[in-house]
């Protein structure tokens, strides 16, 4: 899997619900039946969900940056977003994703090419569903 799948992931896949675990132990079958009903109400409107609404990207991300503590520039550093995300954020990673991002010259990691990658990064994740404010699209 390329870090831009793995981002992918990370990000748009938080949409798909997870499997809605039923209790273990219930003390009748109507029990049984409204259990198994709930469930199933709440795996059709998260299904609903995830298949008409765009997926908050900047709402994850904020999220998973609150959870580790640290600050973070994920909005405009391809760095901090990687970070943020628990991807590998070395030279070589940002390099294998330029290269799945079709980057037209020599991948040297420099501030422009860095931004570049960024964006780019933000442009796919709204292509494929993701909801992001305007300003951070380029």
């Amino acid at each position: 899997m390329g870090i831009l799948s793995s981002i992918k992931e990370k990000l748009l896949g938080k949409a798909v619900a997870e499997p809605v675990k039923t209790a273990a132990k219930t003390t009748s079958p109507t029990a049984n039946v409204a259990t198994a009903a709930s469930a199933f109400k709440k795996a059709m409107a998260a299904s609903v969900a995830t298949t008409t609404a765009p997926v908050d990207v900047e709402a994850i991300i904020d999220a998973a940056v609150k959870a580790k503590g640290e600050k973070s520039n994920w909005r405009v550093s391809i760095v901090d977003l990687l970070r943020a995300l628990d991807i590998d954020s070395s030279f070589a990673a940002r390099k294998e994703l330029a290269d799945e991002l079709k980057y037209k010259g020599a991948y040297s990691g420099t501030a422009e090419q860095n931004t570049w990658l960024h964006q780019e990064v933000m442009k796919m994740l709204v292509a494929n569903g993701g909801k992001l404010p305007k300003e951070m699209l380029g």
